[in-house]
Order: structure tokens, then sequence, then C-alpha cells
């Protein structure tokens, strides 16, 4: 549509869908409860492949992980994983919410394995592609 988005682009266009998107408020409808966390999903996974300012997503994701951790010794990433898929899908959340445990959510599993850290290799691959 505008040409060559690249990675960071990606990143910063899923920033301002999350900022934006999720209250709502102009000629579209706000992001729906599964939409947005499709989106933290995708935001999660070209948070990692972007790296660059977007490290800082998952770095403070890495803090809490790491202070987590500290409470319960020898917590994997898959259990911590499932556990905030637990509050997500169990907790009455708001969208915003659904936004910032989704971000977390996926920036676990990325680190735990399975098939979800394919989607940031995904992206990130695409951007090397490009080049």
């Amino acid at each position: 549509m505008f040409g060559d988005l690249g990675t960071v682009g990606l990143a910063a266009a899923l920033t301002c869908l999350m900022i934006f998107g999720i209250p709502g408020g102009g000629k579209l409808k706000p992001l729906g409860w599964w939409t947005t966390l499709f989106v933290s999903m995708l935001a999660a996974s070209a948070y990692k492949a972007a790296g660059g300012i977007f490290k800082l997503v998952p770095d403070a994701a890495g803090t809490v992980i790491g202070f987590l951790n500290g409470f319960v010794k020898g917590l994997t990433m898959p259990a911590l994983a499932t556990c905030f898929l637990i509050v997500i899908l169990f907790k009455r959340l708001t969208t915003q919410q659904v936004a910032w445990i989704g971000l977390l959510f996926f920036y676990i599993t990325a680190d735990a394995g399975g098939f979800w850290p394919n989607i940031a290799d995904a992206i990130e691959n695409a951007r090397a592609g490009l080049q």
C-alpha cells in the first residue's frame, strides 16, 4: 500500500493500532477482544524482530518474568505462558488489559518453545528477504 514497511515500521504501525484502535472513537469502531489479542501477538513478534527502541517492551517483559521467577523458583517459560493464557481466557479483561497482558504473553511464548517463536522468525525472515 505504501511501499516497504520493514520490521520497525510494522512494530510502529501495530503499536499505533493498539494505542488508537483499542479505544476507537474515529471512523472505525474499536478493536474487539479477539482482534486485540491477535494484534498484541503480532506486535510482540514484531518487537522481537525489530529490536532497537522496540526492545524496551521485551526488556520490560523480561524484568516482569525475572521478578515472578524470584518468587517461584524453577518456574519455566512454558509454565509461565500457561499461567498467562489462563488469566487471558478466564479473567474478565478490558481490551486495553488484553493488549498489555497479550504483549507479555506472546513475548513469553516466543521463549517458551513450540510454535510461537516461528512468528517472530517469519517477520525477521521477511525483513531480510526484502533487503
